[in-house]
């Protein structure tokens, strides 16, 4: 019961947090085969992979990449790059 309610805490603060982060101004793609891919990339290996084999900007590249040593940005760039979000760098915030 313990691990259920600390599961939920946790999903339950991610939920509310992803809302700050909708604020950028990027504008979601297509949801292709590629792209969860690059998604899956950009959660397991390395935040920034996806992005840039969604062929991405070289800023927004390197920003999810130098993001993704907090750890908990790697779910930020999966969403990222699932949705194949274009636009949204660093000067747009992320």
């Amino acid at each position: 019961m313990k691990k259920f309610l600390s599961l939920f805490v946790l999903v339950s603060m991610l939920y509310v947090a992803l809302p700050t982060f909708a604020g950028t101004h990027g504008t979601n793609g297509k949801v292709t085969g590629k792209s969860v891919g690059a998604g899956l990339l950009s959660l397991i290996v390395w935040p920034g992979i996806g992005q840039a084999v969604n062929n991405c900007s070289y800023d927004k590249n390197v920003t999810h990449a130098v993001l993704g040593l907090t750890g908990i940005f790697r779910i930020w760039s999966c969403y990222d790059a699932v949705v194949d979000r274009k636009g949204g760098v660093w000067k747009n915030r992320i």
